[in-house]
């Protein structure tokens, strides 16, 4: 009996992928019926239950899975010699329940409306476009750098504890609710990841935990880019899968914010965005734009370089690679080059806004 379900569960899985391929098709059903329809209940549900919890349970989760898998391994060596077919049947039925649960419990939110559409944004824009709107974050980040009383040749630093900040970045989606209410986040699960080191060794700045609903931030990166990685976990938390989409509706949070410093963080973070865009599009005109940042600002930007090249290492370019994979997989076809989606979003996100 036990056999004859892993046989059924394992010929589940290319169903599964089919099934998946045609929803691609669909986006207008996955936004309605799962998106905005089932999925906020599963959403609030987990954080609900876990989210009070002062430690990560996805950590200690993922810790188990670990440890159980390899143990499954060592248990299951034998059978790949003696039994090859009923060792693959295993896995992939094995596989097949992990796939059905990461893709009812988060996953379909790969296949929804893309977010330019349900904020009614353009998604082309012009290199002239562009520059305006650079041009325009560079003079709001330098004022807001001098706002907040720093020298412009000075990097700053928050002047808060990261537990200061989880609590402070649900005020951003508060603010922002107002304008797209189905960017509210509620109840908070937001926590730092226990596994830290692993994740910058990884080159990753957090995750989001399907299983749990938990947000996870990597508690060892600066202290400028922590609010804006918190409002990215928290864009996950409510649905909004693709990487490039968390980081706008990131940016608008930390924008929306009441506290000047959590603001500087986002226009800084789109700024970079930004920038670099420019430098892929017209070389010269970035080496023009460049001295026009104040120098702090580029201080934290070079303060964020030195620390991923100090746990720069051949597993992180490994890691990048399954996860550049899992991404075209799932419906971002340029993979980790799909971020570059964010400046559009922001570029004609400011088109017809003050800064």
């Amino acid at each position: 009996m036990r056999n004859r379900t892993q046989v059924i569960l394992a010929l589940l899985l290319p169903v599964q992928y089919i099934a998946l391929l045609i929803l691609r098709q669909f986006p207008e059903f996955v936004e309605e019926y799962y998106s905005q329809g089932l999925y906020p209940y599963i959403a609030k549900l987990s954080r609900f239950v876990f989210g009070w919890i002062p430690f990560s349970i996805g950590d200690i989760f993922y810790a188990l899975l670990i440890v159980v898998l390899v143990r499954w391994i060592y248990k299951k060596s034998k059978r790949l010699i003696s039994s090859p077919v009923q060792f693959m049947v295993g896995v992939l039925s094995s596989l097949s329940v992990i796939y059905l649960l990461f893709n009812l419990l988060w996953g379909l939110n790969y296949y929804r409306v893309p977010l330019h559409q349900t904020l009614e944004l353009e998604r082309d824009y012009t290199t002239e476009e562009l520059i305006n709107t650079t041009q325009r974050l560079i003079e709001k980040s330098n004022e807001l750098h001098r706002q907040l009383g720093y020298s412009d040749s000075t990097k700053i630093d928050l002047p808060y504890t990261q537990k200061e900040i989880f609590k402070k970045s649900s005020n951003g989606y508060v603010h922002l609710s107002k304008e797209y209410p189905n960017l509210h986040v509620s109840p908070k699960s937001i926590k730092k990841s226990t596994w830290s080191l692993g994740l910058t060794y990884m080159g990753y700045s957090g995750y989001f935990n399907p299983l749990t609903g938990e947000a996870q931030v990597n508690q060892l990166i600066k202290t400028y880019k922590f609010p804006v990685v918190s409002c990215h976990e928290q864009a996950h938390q409510i649905g909004y899968a693709a990487e490039n989409e968390a980081n706008f509706i990131a940016t608008l949070a930390a924008l929306h914010n009441e506290d000047p410093y959590i603001q500087y963080t986002g226009y800084i973070f789109a700024l970079r965005y930004c920038v670099n865009e420019i430098a892929r599009r017209d070389f010269e005109k970035y080496k023009e734009m460049l001295p026009t940042i104040n120098y702090g600002i580029l201080e934290s930007y070079k303060e964020m370089r030195e620390f991923w090249d100090r746990y720069a290492n051949p597993f992180e370019n490994v890691s990048k690679a399954f996860w550049d994979q899992f991404l075209k997989a799932n419906n971002q076809s340029k993979g980790i080059m799909s971020y570059s989606y964010m400046v559009a979003l922001v570029v004609n996100y400011f088109e017809t806004r003050e800064m």
